[in-house]
């Protein structure tokens, strides 16, 4: 099977054939972030729940060299902000750390937090139990936005259903 081929059954370039969906590139996790957090904040709904919740929080991915902050955003126009840096003016009171293919099904709805937490697939760090029980059940809102971008624009991230 060729290249083409694999690439048109939904596996990344590289990847072995059944292996789970992964992201071809730290970039490509980046933009499919960047697309997410764009949504959410533009969203009437989501983007108001997830500002109100003043949790900030940090997404880290070892495996591709990439860190994600988001916060409340200040700005009447936008609920949140968000910087693909370690160097931010917050200082944020939730982190969690996994890798890409963690993530891809944590924001699907198919990776169990407590679960990948209690098997070390996800690393949970905050200051407090506030922080944890105020964001965690809001960021539950981003599973289907996410799971539409993927299916849109992303499919070899799609998981099997």
């Amino acid at each position: 099977m060729g290249a083409a081929a694999v690439k048109d059954a939904g596996v990344a370039e590289g990847a072995k054939p059944g292996a789970a969906p992964s992201f071809r590139s730290a970039a490509e996790l980046r933009e499919v972030l960047e697309r997410l957090l764009s949504e959410v904040d533009g969203d009437p709904e989501v983007g108001p729940r997830l500002r109100s919740a003043r949790v900030p929080h940090r997404f880290v991915f070892p495996d591709v060299g990439v860190v994600l902050n988001v916060t409340a955003s200040e700005r009447g126009e936008h609920c949140l902000r968000w910087k693909f840096s370690e160097e931010v003016e917050w200082t944020p009171a939730l982190t969690l750390e996994m890798d890409s293919a963690v993530a891809n099904r944590y924001l699907q709805g198919e990776e169990n937090l407590a679960i990948a937490i209690a098997r070390g697939r996800i690393h949970l760090a905050c200051e407090g139990a506030r922080a944890a029980l105020s964001f965690l059940p809001v960021s539950r809102a981003l599973f289907g936005r996410y799971r539409a971008i993927v299916e849109r624009d992303f499919p070899h991230l799609a998981l099997p259903s």
